[in-house]
Parts: C-alpha cells; sequence; structure tokens
C-alpha cells in the first residue's frame, strides 16, 4: 500500500490526459545551467550473508534438487491460479482437473515418495515399538535374560559396537545440523528489526525528499527565466548585434571599399610626389653629364678637323673616329617626360576633404545599430517580461490546486501507523519465534537424550566388560551400559513418531516454498507467471495496471516494475505513468507561445538614421577620377627609366680611341687623341659612376619606376571603378533604409526562438528529470527482496530446509541405532542364566568359558 501512495505523488503532479506536445521552436539554446536534482540516499542493503552455514544451505537444495529436478511448472501453475479465480464452482471429478491433479503429482512425485516414507515411518515405527515390547514382555525378540555362546561373539560384538557409534555420530551431526539451523533462524529474527527500519527509513526518505525534488524542479524556472530577462536587458547587442552582424555582410563591404580607395588616393598623391622629385633629380644629373659629353665631343671634332688627318697614313683613322663621334650622348633624357604637376594639384585638392574620417563616421553609425535596436525597443521589453512573470505566477497557483500534500501526508500517515504496527508486533514475533526455537530446541533435545543413552551404553559397556567375565557375572558398569542401551532404544520408539512428522510437515513445506517461490524468483520466472495475461482477471490482460489505474490494456508489468526500480528508475518510468498521465500538459509554454510571438512581432526597428556615406564623400571620389592621372604617358616614363645612361660605354669608347691614336704617326695629332680619351675616362667617372652607383640616382630611378607603375595601376579604369564603389555604398544604404525590415523580422523570429528554447530546455530538463530522477523507486523493489528473498528464503525457508535435513538424517539414522543398541545391549547386560554343557564336551567348552 504504501508504495503505491508514493506514486500517487506523481499522479497528481502530472494529472491531466494523455497527449504529447511537439514544440514547433528548434533553436540551439546558450548554456543553461539548471543545477543537479538533489538525488536521494538509500541505506538499505538486501544482501544477506549467512556466513559459513551457507555450506549447509548449498548441501539441502543439492538434496532437494535430486528430490526434485523438474523445471519450474509454469503453465501448471498458471492453470491452479485460474481456477482458483474462476466465478463459477466447478466439480472437482471433471476431468482437466483430474488430469490437472496428475500433472501436479507428476512434478511433486520426489515429495510424495520422500513424504509417504515419512508417513510410513510413522505408523509403522510406533507399532513395531509396540509389538518388539510385546514380543520382549514374553522372553522373545531378546527379551529373555539368557546369552547363546557363540565361537564369533567377540567379533560381533566389536561389529554391533563399532556401527552403533558410527551411526550415532551421523546422528550427532544431523541434530547439530538442526541446533545450527534453529540458532541461526533465530538470530536472524532478532536482526530483522534493523533491516525493517532501514526499510522504512527508505520509504519515509521516498516520500519526504520527493517533494523536496518537485519544489527544486519548480524553483529552477528561474534560472531560464532569468537568462531570458538577461537577455532581454542585453536586447541591442543580442538582436541589434545579430542584425548588424547580417546587414555587415553588405554594408561592411561597401564602406571597406571606400576605406581603400581613401588608402588608394592617399598612395596616388605620394606616387606623385615620388615622381616629381625623382624626375627633378634625374633631369639634373643627366642634363650636366649631356653637357659635358656635347663639349667633349665638339673638341674631338675640332681635334679631326686638323690637317694632319688629310695625311695618307691616317685618313681612315680619322673618318672612324668622326663616324663613332654620333655615340657620345646619353641614352635617357628625362627632360622629354612632361612633369605631373597637374595631377598633383588635384589630387591634393581631393584630399583636402578627409574621406577616411567620412568613412570613419559611416562604421561608427553602422556599429551603433544595437544601441538603436536597444532604445526602440524598450516598450515592447516590459511587455514580454510580464508574460514571463505571468508564466511563473500561473504555474505557482496550478501547484497549489494540485492535493500533492493531501498525498503526502496520507502515505506519510500510513507508513507512520505501519511503522507502528511493525514496532508493536515484533516483540510479539520474537517471543513466538522464542516458542518456536524452544519448541525445536526440545525436539533436538529429545535425540540429544537418545545420543546421550548410547553414549553412555558404548561408554559403560565398553569400559565395564571383561571378556573373562561370563555372562551371569557381569559387572554393574557394563550393565548399566546395556540398560542405557535399551533405555535409548525405548525413548526412539517413543518420539521417533512425532520427530518425523515434524520432518514431513517442514520438509512439504520448506523444500515446496524453495522450489515454487525462491528458486524462480532468484530467476525471476516467478514474474512470467504474474504477467500472464488474463490470469487473475479475465478481464485484464494486464493485472498491474487494471488494478493499480483501471487500464487493463497497458502492458505494464511486475517483471518490469521490479527490474526498474532494481535499477533505481524513477518511478515515472518504473509504472508508465506516460501511459495515465502525462507531465507535457502540465509543464508547457505552448499557451504563452503565441502571446510572446505576438510581442515580439510587434517590434519596429528604424535604422533609416545611419548614414554610411555622405553626398560630400560622393563628391570626393568623382573629383578624383577627375584628377587626370590616367593621362599620363605611362609609356614613355617606363621607357627612359629602363634605358642605360650613355648610348655608349664611356670607357670602351675612349679605349678604342686611344687604340686608334695608336695608329697614327707620332705627333701632336696622336697626342690630342690620347687627350681627349682621358678626358672621356674624366667624364665617365665624375658623372657616369655617381649616377650609376650614388643613392640619390638609383633611389630616384627605383622610386620613380615604382611610382610610375602604381600610378598605371590606379588609372587603369579609375573611373569604372570609382563609380563601382559609390554604387555599391549606394546599395549598401538602400538595403538600410528600405529592406533591413525583412533581416530585421527574421533576426527578431531567431532571438525569440532562443528566449523560448530557454523555457523548452527547462522543460525538457524536468521531463527527463522525473522520468529517471524523481521518485527513484529502489525501497519497492528492495521491500519485495526484503519480504521474498531475505525474510521467505534466507531466514526462513533455508533455516527451515536446514532443520527439517538434520533431523530428519537423526530421525532416519534411529532405525539402524536400535538395531544395534539392541543387538549390543546382550554383550553389556547380566544374564539370568547361560548354557551349560555335557562331559563329553566339557574340555572345549570349559576352554571357551574360561574365555568369558
Amino acid at each position: 500500500m504504501a508504495w503505491v501512495l508514493c506514486f500517487l505523488l506523481l499522479l497528481g503532479l502530472s494529472g491531466g490526459p494523455v497527449s504529447e506536445g511537439h514544440s514547433v521552436h528548434k533553436t540551439t539554446v546558450d548554456t543553461l545551467d539548471l543545477g543537479s536534482l538533489p538525488a536521494i540516499n538509500y541505506e538499505t542493503n538486501v544482501h544477506s550473508e549467512p556466513g559459513p552455514i551457507e555450506i549447509l544451505f548449498r548441501i539441502v537444495k543439492a538434496f532437494l534438487f535430486v528430490v526434485q529436478p523438474h523445471p519450474y511448472p509454469e503453465d501448471l501453475i498458471r492453470k491452479v491460479i485460474r481456477l482458483q479465480f474462476e466465478d463459477t464452482k466447478s466439480d472437482s471429478q471433471q476431468p482437466e482437473h483430474i488430469v490437472l491433479a496428475l500433472k501436479a503429482a507428476y512434478y511433486e512425485i520426489g515429495f510424495i515418495i520422500l513424504a509417504g516414507l515419512g508417513l510410513l515411518f510413522i505408523f509403522l515405527l510406533p507399532l513395531v515399538g509396540l509389538c518388539f515390547c510385546m514380543c520382549r514382555c514374553c522372553n522373545n525378540c531378546g527379551g529373555e535374560m539368557h546369552q547363546r555362546q557363540k565361537k564369533n561373539g567377540e567379533c560381533r560384538r566389536g561389529c554391533f559396537a563399532a556401527s552403533l557409534l558410527v551411526v550415532s555420530l551421523i546422528m550427532s551431526l544431523g541434530v547439530l545440523c538442526a541446533f545450527v539451523a534453529n540458532q541461526h533462524l533465530t538470530t536472524q529474527v532478532r536482526g530483522a528489526r534493523r533491516l525493517l527500519n532501514s526499510n522504512f527509513k527508505d520509504m519515509r526518505a521516498l516520500l519526504t525528499d520527493t517533494p523536496r525534488q518537485i519544489d527544486y524542479l519548480l524553483n529552477q524556472y528561474d534560472a531560464p527565466k532569468n537568462k531570458a530577462l538577461l537577455d532581454l536587458n542585453n536586447i541591442g547587442p543580442l538582436l541589434g548585434g545579430r542584425v548588424r552582424n547580417q546587414l555587415g555582410k553588405r554594408v561592411l563591404p561597401a564602406l571597406d571599399a571606400v576605406l581603400t580607395m581613401a588608402g588608394a588616393i592617399r598612395e596616388t598623391r605620394e606616387a606623385l610626389e615620388n615622381v616629381s622629385a625623382s624626375l627633378e633629380i634625374l633631369q639634373e644629373g643627366t642634363t650636366s653629364l649631356s653637357a659635358n659629353l656635347t663639349d667633349a665631343k665638339e673638341n674631338l671634332r675640332n681635334t679631326l678637323s686638323d690637317a694632319s688627318c688629310s695625311m695618307a697614313q691616317a685618313t681612315s683613322t680619322c673618318n672612324a673616329i668622326r663616324n663613332s663621334l654620333n655615340q657620345l650622348s646619353i641614352n635617357a633624357n628625362f627632360s622629354r617626360l612632361l612633369p605631373v604637376t597637374s595631377q598633383l594639384a588635384k589630387v591634393n585638392e581631393v584630399l583636402k576633404i578627409d574621406l577616411t574620417s567620412l568613412v570613419q563616421q559611416g562604421y561608427a553609425a553602422f556599429n551603433d545599430t544595437p544601441d538603436l535596436v536597444q532604445n526602440q525597443t524598450k516598450n515592447i521589453l516590459s511587455d514580454v517580461k510580464s508574460v514571463l512573470d505571468s508564466i511563473g505566477t500561473n504555474i505557482t497557483i496550478l501547484i497549489k490546486k494540485l492535493p500533492i500534500q493531501k498525498i503526502l501526508t496520507d502515505s506519510v500517515i500510513y507508513l507512520t501507523q505501519t511503522e507502528t504496527y511493525v514496532e508493536e508486533y515484533f516483540p510479539l514475533v520474537e517471543q513466538y519465534d522464542f516458542y518456536r526455537w524452544l519448541g525445536c530446541l526440545i525436539i533436538c533435545c529429545l535425540l540429544v537424550l537418545i545420543l546421550v543413552f548410547y553414549y553412555l551404553g558404548l561408554l559403560c559397556g565398553a569400559c565395564g566388560y571383561s571378556k573373562h567375565t561370563t555372562p551371569t557375572n557381569r559387572g554393574c558398569v557394563s550393565n548399566t551400559g546395556g540398560n542405557f542401551l535399551m533405555a535409548g532404544v525405548g525413548f526412539s520408539f517413543l518420539f521417533s513418531w512425532a520427530l518425523m512428522i515434524v520432518v514431513v510437515f517442514t520438509f512439504v513445506l520448506g523444500g515446496n516454498v524453495e522450489k515454487l517461490v525462491c528458486e524462480p524468483f532468484k530467476e525471476r520466472t516467478i514474474f512470467q507467471v504474474l504477467d500472464t495475461p488474463y490470469l487473475f482477471n479475465d478481464q485484464w490482460s494486464s493485472f498491474l495496471s487494471g488494478r493499480l489505474f483501471q487500464k487493463p490494456d497497458v502492458n505494464l508489468t511486475f517483471e518490469q516494475v521490479y527490474s526498474d526500480c532494481k535499477e533505481n528508475k524513477g518511478i515515472y518510468t518504473s509504472l508508465q505513468l506516460d501511459k495515465f498521465y502525462n507531465i507535457s500538459n502540465f509543464l508547457t509554454i505552448s499557451q504563452y507561445t503565441e502571446d510572446l510571438t505576438i510581442k515580439f512581432e510587434s517590434i519596429k526597428i528604424n535604422l533609416s538614421s545611419i548614414v554610411l556615406l555622405d553626398e560630400v564623400g560622393k563628391e570626393n571620389l568623382m573629383n578624383f577620377s577627375y584628377s587626370g592621372i590616367d593621362g599620363i604617358d605611362f609609356a614613355a616614363y617606363l621607357a627612359e627609366v629602363n634605358k642605360s645612361i650613355t648610348k655608349v660605354d664611356l670607357l670602351s669608347f675612349a679605349n678604342d680611341l686611344e687604340a686608334r691614336a695608336e695608329q697614327l704617326p707620332k705627333g701632336a695629332l696622336e697626342n690630342a687623341l690620347k687627350g681627349h680619351a682621358s678626358n672621356i675616362r674624366m667624364i665617365h667617372h665624375q658623372h657616369v659612376i655617381p649616377m650609376e652607383q650614388e643613392m640619390k640616382y638609383v633611389k630616384a630611378r627605383s622610386t620613380l619606376n615604382q611610382s610610375i607603375r602604381l600610378l598605371q595601376k590606379t588609372a587603369t579604369e579609375l573611373m569604372v571603378k570609382v563609380n563601382q564603389v559609390i554604387s555599391i555604398v549606394n546599395a549598401a544604404q538602400f538595403l538600410i533604409n528600405n529592406n533591413a525590415s525583412s533581416v530585421i523580422i527574421e533576426e527578431t523570429k531567431k532571438y525569440m526562438n532562443v528566449i523560448i528554447g530557454y523555457f523548452e530546455r527547462y522543460i525538457q530538463w524536468v521531463k527527463d528529470s522525473v522520468t529517471m530522477d524523481v521518485a527513484t523507486c529502489k525501497p519497492l523493489a528492495n521491500i519485495v527482496d526484503t519480504a521474498v528473498e531475505v525474510f521467505l528464503c534466507s531466514y526462513i525457508t533455508n533455516s527451515v530446509n536446514t532443520f527439517w535435513f538434520g533431523l530428519g538424517a537423526a530421525t532416519v539414522f534411529l532405525i539402524p541405532a536400535i538395531i544395534f543398541a539392541v543387538k549390543l545391549s546382550k554383550f553389556y547386560r547380566r544374564m539370568d542364566s547361560e548354557d551349560v554343557y555335557d562331559d563329553v564336551e566339557t574340555i572345549p567348552m570349559k576352554n571357551a568359558t574360561g574365555r568369558w
């Protein structure tokens, strides 16, 4: 009853018709810390350790397996139970009843045979004892106090004494086994109070801690609520950030393009400045070199005009020198390149407006989107917060309407009454167990009394017997031993039938409980019988669900409930309460989703105040495209930069001139030409080498080359590039002003789903907790294990079976003990007469007589 009341707690919590709600909000919820449900700690350990006596238990179970080797008769048990629950009275002589009785007899054949032998023992042994007593009173059956002399008398006496001793030892072991089993049962009964108290404590923990678990589940509603309120307070960074990220896919590239163009304008001005400066440096160097080369060429031409060149030996040499004079000039003429001062002036005019600052203003305006969202949603957020508050208020109101406290109070009252009843009557159980222990002790003492007579008879007989004494002259000690033996025989006949009655009764009862209850419970086959459809009620396919919930069509089995509780699962899962009462109907916010959706859909966000680039910035871009850098003759610049400084290598020219002078006759003309060669070498060292090696000229040529190429790259389709940048900016601005609403609506839905997702996560957590963790029903399985496995099987059945096993063995061996004791007593008791022999036989018989 207590466990039924226990799960009613959850029934009250989860009341409502069976249905399953499905959420339409599927979104990734941020981390929501719901904590850990307080677990109920149970301390009951139903595992029983019998100790060394377990060896005896195993021996008895092995004996029972020999007596009853058949498997558990599931079909037979089902048919018997159905007969017991039939409404109509049926004749026991019907064929099916006879067949059923025959099957039961076949299954119980081992018990029937042994019980039959026990009944024969009960009826025959007292009858045999009576006949034996009457026979001895007539001086028959060994009643005559006369012992005939036989040659093997000593051997027979020794065999009888040894056999009686062995039988007595076996009986002693049986009595000891019965003593131990009797004491073990009493010890376990005395220790049962602690196990009972532990079970009651666990049940009380289940009843008292389950409301705390439920309160914890309800209190944790604050976690998703606070998380939702935190997100609502941060709607600017969250929703505004989402909107900004989505719009940023179009807006940021546009601003980046303008920012890139602003950098290109600065790079263009720097390149134009570098071109202008480098061109000036190179023009200065080439002008000086050109003047020196022109002077050298004119001086050389004047020398060749001398009359000496008209001589036959010098004519050809002078003509060759005269023809090479055109090579003596500069190759790269930078003075022919047009300056870039006009383009530089226009670019400087463009840079008077800080385009980068204008772009940064666009960035700042766009990044202020979260603040705009925060400011424009203040009124809506207060309404959403009120809806969230109403959810918690309504859940609290519904909880107060449920009769949870009444169910808990009734359950605790019933548990207290049960505990009081046990506390009140357990001493009576202990008292009755004491009577049982005392009765079993008396039964064992009867056997001990018989064994004492036998042991005293053996002891006195062995000590007082003398082979030199004749039967009529045996001593008092020997005669007392024989009397003890006969006393043991007498008590055996008196008590054996009563002992066998106890043995048969406990054997049939304990053996069948072991085979029909304990073994199938351990193997769980007994649950398969209990879970048979229509077994206890021909209208119910499932007895457990029909008995508890009046829903017999639900497949709720004893084995499943026991197994789930054994694994300490929640009672909601173990009893399949989802088939009867669905917590989803109680713990759901679907009724509030529509209100939240309406509130969020009413959010209106206007981003038209965001200006990415004003008209001044756009006009500045257009002015840059009209700067004229695309009109620079880049080919001419690159051509001059790539030329060598002079048309001919001046050192080579001077060496050739000097070599030709050597071909002329000695004189003034030769010396003059050598002087000109030296002058040309000097020009090379003073002008050409510096222009090739000095950093000023090298850097100027390199800078001019790089700058011209950069300007050429920038000027390529400059107008098209500027127009593309302006178009991108205009498209992004149009998106913000006209199409941002669709992005805002989509991101608002996602934001709303995140808020609702917190509560869905909470609801799922509650469902999982109720299913697996709330009201874990381990105490219910412990109660079943305690009642059946521990009390019935381990404590009672094992002890009872061991008791009848030892008592039965000792009782059965009373038969050979009686025979051996009667036979042996003849050799110890003092006889009234003895054999007398004739003189013919005197000699051998006297010798025999001498041996007595």
